[in-house]
């Protein structure tokens, strides 16, 4: 079954959801118990396809990523004026080919090209074929790297943000005219060390057929994606990235919940209209998989559901109009606590400094016949403007409002 016909499917169980919804409703408005567990298994039939969508496009686009020639086809005549510019260092086909002996050997066979690509850690920096391969499965696999803005850097980093903005004043005639000149703050984006590893069993290391570098660049690009996500939206700065969630230094939290532990439609639009009419321009929600059940069944004053699944393939679903991307690593509905944000999430920067690299664990896991492998990277990610992201609170009981 492809994606476009278990989209079109999950609409027809959406539709048959909400009008089962409004045609079995009491004289007060309600369900009956009976009706009520009938239509949470319709919800859940809903998210389960949703689920299995999202499974499908991630699937799809690493076949596309794996699926890259390997080299660039020969496209032009072989004259020595046209000829392309001889490929050195970690670019050439030599040092790709290097590396894989290197990790197909455990890294015992180590050629002198490689050795000029060796990090402080003692790593051995990816070729840049493999690096470019990582970062598109590490952008496929973190929606903020999807939403955010990267930016290459090679040390401290030193944005300048405006503290306060100038102003304009009326003058009357022949007044004097006074300038209130905008002051800067400086947000300082650094680089902190990400590393994860993979086991690989000895038999699969040496034989040939397997496709070594493609299995660890999928699986090290998903991890490194994943731990990402986690840091961009929860990190605390503490050797690590600053999260939009974090309560210190995250997005602007400002907006709470009418009720206690829960979220309703009044609440979603006084977060929107929170945000400063030229941040919404570009606007989108971030939440968590398991609150899009509470907000599914949210309406908005003409009575029409606020939620819309994707119509299209590629396409995130809708809430109000706006884009809506969720993550297993945004917070869940806790009383007291961020639940929601919402905004232009360009203004994160995500800085990468440097390439990244590959090391062996030595010994490791001897006794069970693996290998082990480290990939490693330095990144840092920060919302540079609080004020383009503002977050959703649930209400805690006896908090105001």
């Amino acid at each position: 079954m492809t994606i476009l016909e278990m989209m079109d499917k999950r609409k027809k169980a959406w539709e048959a959801a909400k009008n089962f919804a409004e045609s079995h409703r009491t004289e007060n408005g309600t369900m009956t118990d009976e009706d009520y567990g009938t239509y949470q298994n319709m919800e859940k039939e809903i998210a389960d396809f949703t689920r299995e969508i999202q499974r499908m496009q991630r699937e799809e686009q690493m076949e596309q990523t794996l699926a890259q020639p390997v080299n660039s086809p020969l496209i032009r005549k072989p004259m020595k004026a046209d000829m392309p510019e001889e490929k050195t260092g970690r670019a050439s086909d030599e040092y790709r080919r290097d590396m894989i002996t290197a990790l197909r050997t455990n890294f015992r066979k180590v050629s002198n090209l490689l050795q000029e690509g060796v990090d402080s850690d003692g790593g051995y920096l990816v070729p840049e074929e493999y690096d470019h391969r990582l970062v598109d499965i590490l952008t496929e696999n973190n929606i903020m790297r999807t939403l955010g803005h990267k930016i290459t850097t090679s040390g401290l980093h030193k944005i300048n943000v405006t503290a306060t903005k100038p102003a304009a004043l009326w003058v009357e005639e022949g007044g004097q005219l006074t300038f209130s000149d905008a002051t800067f703050g400086q947000i300082t984006i650094d680089a902190y060390k990400l590393a994860v590893g993979v086991k690989i069993t000895n038999e699969l290391l040496f034989d040939n057929a397997f496709n070594l570098e493609g299995y660890i660049i999928q699986e090290f690009g998903k991890a490194l994606g994943n731990a990402e996500e986690d840091a961009f939206l929860n990190g605390d700065g503490n050797h690590k990235p600053l999260g939009i969630f974090h309560a210190n230094g995250g997005a602007t939290a400002d907006v709470t919940t009418g009720s206690v532990g829960k979220i309703d439609s009044d609440d979603i639009l006084n977060l929107i209209y929170a945000l400063k009419r030229p941040y919404r321009k570009n606007a989108k929600f971030i939440m968590n998989d398991a609150t899009i059940a509470e907000i599914r069944k949210l309406k908005d004053k003409n009575g029409a559901y606020m939620w819309q699944p994707a119509m299209t393939l590629g396409e995130p679903d809708r809430l109000l109009g706006y884009p809506l991307y969720t993550s297993a690593y945004a917070p869940a509905i806790s009383a007291g606590d961020p639940a929601i944000a919402f905004g232009d999430f360009s203004y994160y920067n995500i800085a990468d400094r440097g390439t990244r690299s590959f090391q062996e664990l030595k010994e490791l896991y001897a006794e069970t016949d693996t290998t082990g492998f480290i990939a490693k990277e330095r990144v840092d990610g920060k919302l540079i403007l609080p004020e383009a992201v503002h977050l959703l609170t649930v209400k805690q009981s006896g908090s105001g409002s």
